[in-house]
């Protein structure tokens, strides 16, 4: 399964971005394979409507999971439409890959 988390950076050492729709990074992990792919979210400069596109960004790579310190009021109803799990972690400092082996156990 394909899990993505918000992210300030770019490296598994990077910590959980706080903002889902304007975090600078989602981290796709794939729990089956274990492969990370990192990408830059282009909504996070966006005028209004970075949730939304953000949700694109991460159904468009099948994750079914998304890992973040918050979501905007308007993307719970979209991300239960699409059968996306959103899991909230009230911890700034967590890092990636801490996230990644919390997924992993």
């Amino acid at each position: 399964m394909k899990v993505a988390i918000t992210s300030t950076g770019n490296s598994p050492d990077a910590t959980l971005d706080p903002r889902f729709g304007r975090c600078s990074y989602f981290v796709i992990y794939d729990t089956q394979s274990g492969s990370t792919e990192f990408i830059p979210n282009p909504a996070r400069e966006a005028e209004d409507g970075a949730g939304p596109e953000a949700v694109k960004l991460v159904a468009s790579r099948n994750a079914k999971k998304i890992v973040s310190g918050e979501f905007g009021l308007k993307i719970k109803p979209l991300l239960d439409s699409m059968k996306i799990q959103m899991i909230v972690v009230k911890d700034p400092g967590k890092r990636v890959s801490e996230i990644i082996e919390m997924l992993n156990h």
